[in-house]
């Protein structure tokens, strides 16, 4: 029996996402860190549920596949929109129509903003120490 499956890479700040969409009836498996983690639980807020899914609201394929998803790294909102971009991905993958879409709403697009780093001198990337005068 062969599996049919389609794969994504999301990947925002220090956060990477791996995303298998598999036929099913939209069940969510989650591992982050190499954890199994319930997908409810873990992501509490509306925001970030709203966020993963969706790709899958804008397609109508919310109950079309089961997703596994393995998140490594960062904190939930960087993992969030990792597996948003795993997810437009992947959902590519499965069918090239879908592209106008995706882009049109913007999930295609891999967000590059990372931390800037910390300066020598200073106390943070760009915040100096108090100046005083005497």
């Amino acid at each position: 029996m062969s599996l049919i499956q389609y794969y994504g890479t999301g990947k925002r700040k220090t956060s990477i996402a791996r995303v298998y969409l598999r036929p099913g009836k939209g069940d969510i498996t989650l591992y982050v860190n190499k954890r199994p983690r319930p997908f409810e639980e873990y992501f509490n807020l509306e925001s970030h549920k709203h966020t993963i899914k969706q790709p899958l609201h804008l397609t109508e394929t919310e109950s079309k596949f089961d997703l596994f998803i393995r998140a490594n790294g960062g904190g939930t909102n960087g993992q969030a929109e990792a597996i948003r971009l795993g997810i437009s991905r992947a959902l590519l993958e499965f069918n090239k129509e879908l592209r106008p879409i995706l882009k049109g709403a913007g999930l295609l697009t891999r967000d590059s903003r990372e931390k800037e780093r910390k300066k020598f001198g200073l106390l943070k990337a760009r915040k100096a120490p108090q100046y005083h005068k005497r």
